[in-house]
């Protein structure tokens, strides 16, 4: 399967607590910081819920 390097670039302060939730779901828990995950259908939710707050890469 398909990778996704998906990294944190805006802060997830002063957001709802559900995209904060999000976000540390993924594994980002500080500004900047990445993880690669398997592209499936429920990782791709999770992106396009706080995209705004994301950069992804398709490995």
């Amino acid at each position: 399967m398909a990778q996704l390097k998906i990294t944190l670039t805006k802060s997830p302060i002063g957001r709802k607590p559900e995209q904060r939730k999000t976000a540390v779901a993924l594994g980002l828990g500080k500004l900047h910081s990445t993880v690669v995950k398997e592209d499936n259908p429920a990782i791709r939710g999770m992106i396009t819920a706080i995209s705004h707050l994301l950069t992804v890469e398709e490995i």
